[in-house]
């Protein structure tokens, strides 16, 4: 893996170099992806299906889209046991951390006859996206659903992708079902979000979208933003390490390439003010590859998106984590409390050499579902929040309203919208 001093143009040819993983960079993809969503919008199940068969091979039917119950009684029996009690446990750990993000409505009421507040109000539906193809999923399924129940979603609609036989994974299906999925449809693609979003005759529309996916999901949930509400434009997993001399460099190895086996776009950076550990962790990398079954897409990964950033300093090593705004960031050094303190910009912090971005992944309760590519910097982990919507609340008595009309109508004027000013007055016209 490359060892790269740290400058502020190398920091600078790191961030561009990282833009172009974004999903926004794709413009090319964007017509393609604009011509599924305008079919299934039009012609609705007819076209869902038959990209369904194109790019799924799979033959499905209105009968046979939806999973069924009989379906998700043979996940169970497929699933390891094992694996069903692991899931079950990360759900109620998952459930717990995000039982404490709920909000409640407020009102608060004065003397003087006003009442003020907030009233919060889960939506209606929402469309949870869970990716297949290289990989499965079960976890993104407990960290989509989890929080839209928390929040008291009425209906939950996931979709994910089948087989050329039209089956689901069975780990999948058995996730979905303990964490609380209302219907599941075996859509993918960015045919999946256009169906949520506008709506067929077997699939309904929601109100927003969640969940990551590949570049064509990405930019059809940009395309159909407006229309519904979304998360976010998920780009490539990441990973950024910071670290000093007291690191084991093991340890840090192995959790750079937990997250560049995602694909070739992912991205693994460590920061350290050690050319010891560099050097060290340079070469567990090449150890690790050896073993490791997704050697080839880690490789890509760390070829074009891996970095060993050697800083002088703490202090610009931590500035540099701050620019790069990393979806997940480990510290791993000698106080990392009080570097963790100074950290504006990540999506995920994980303190100390035991808490590797895999805990956070599967088990810890935080969801996995992250900004990437430099988003921390405005966007935040998939919460309850993204699945509630407020609504002020705003009470006058005649008494309240008369001690400040003159302020109202002074101000209304003063933008020359007379109807606004006329609204207040008429209430006080025979004073």
């Amino acid at each position: 893996m490359r060892i790269v001093k740290l400058t502020k143009e190398t920091t600078e040819n790191i961030l561009e170099n990282m833009l172009k993983r974004s999903p926004t960079q794709y413009g090319s993809y964007e017509a393609a992806v604009q011509e599924i969503i305008d079919n299934v919008r039009k012609r609705k199940d007819e076209a869902l299906f038959s990209y369904t068969e194109k790019f799924d091979k799979a033959v499905l039917t209105a009968d046979t889209i939806q999973v069924t119950e009989e379906e998700i009684r043979a996940a169970y029996e497929k699933v390891d046991p094992a694996l069903l009690s692991v899931i079950k446990k990360a759900l109620v750990n998952i459930q717990s951390f995000h039982e404490k993000q709920k909000q409640n409505s407020w009102f608060n009421s004065t003397p003087q006859g006003t009442i003020l507040g907030q009233k919060v109000t889960p939506m209606a539906r929402v469309g949870v996206y869970v990716p297949g193809g290289k990989a499965v999923y079960p976890s993104s399924v407990l960290m989509n659903i989890v929080p839209a129940k928390v929040a008291g979603v009425e209906e939950i609609i996931m979709t994910t992708p089948c087989n050329a036989a039209g089956e689901v994974n069975p780990a999948v299906l058995v996730a979905a079902r303990e964490a609380g999925a209302d219907k599941v449809f075996k859509a993918g693609g960015a045919q999946a979000i256009a169906a949520l979003a506008y709506g067929t005759e077997s699939i309904p529309k929601v109100d927003k979208i969640v969940g990551p996916g590949n570049i064509y999901v990405a930019l059809a949930k940009k395309a159909v933003y407006g229309n519904v509400s979304i998360d976010s434009i998920a780009g490539p997993s990441e990973i950024l390490v910071l670290a000093d001399e007291s690191a084991n460099p093991h340890y840090v190895a192995a959790d750079l390439l937990s997250q560049a086996e995602h694909d070739e776009l992912a991205s693994a950076i460590l920061i350290t003010t050690s050319q010891k550990l560099a050097e060290e962790v340079s070469a567990e990398i090449d150890e690790f590859l050896k073993g490791l079954s997704r050697k080839d897409i880690i490789q890509k990964s760390l070829d074009n998106f891996g970095y060993i950033l050697v800083a002088d300093t703490t202090t610009e090593a931590i500035d540099t984590a701050n620019a790069i705004a990393s979806e997940h960031l480990e510290i791993v050094m000698n106080n990392p409390f009080e570097v963790m303190t100074k950290i504006k910009n990540a999506g995920a912090i994980f303190i100390g050499e035991y808490s590797c971005e895999p805990l956070g992944d599967y088990f810890a309760g935080p969801n996995h579902i992250l900004p990437t590519n430099g988003t921390s910097k405005f966007f935040s982990p998939l919460s309850v929040d993204d699945f509630v919507k407020k609504s002020s609340i705003i009470y006058y008595s005649r008494e309240a309203l008369a001690e400040i009309h003159e302020d109202i109508e002074q101000f209304a004027k003063c933008e020359q919208l007379t109807a606004h000013a006329n609204s207040i007055a008429v209430r006080f016209e025979k004073e």
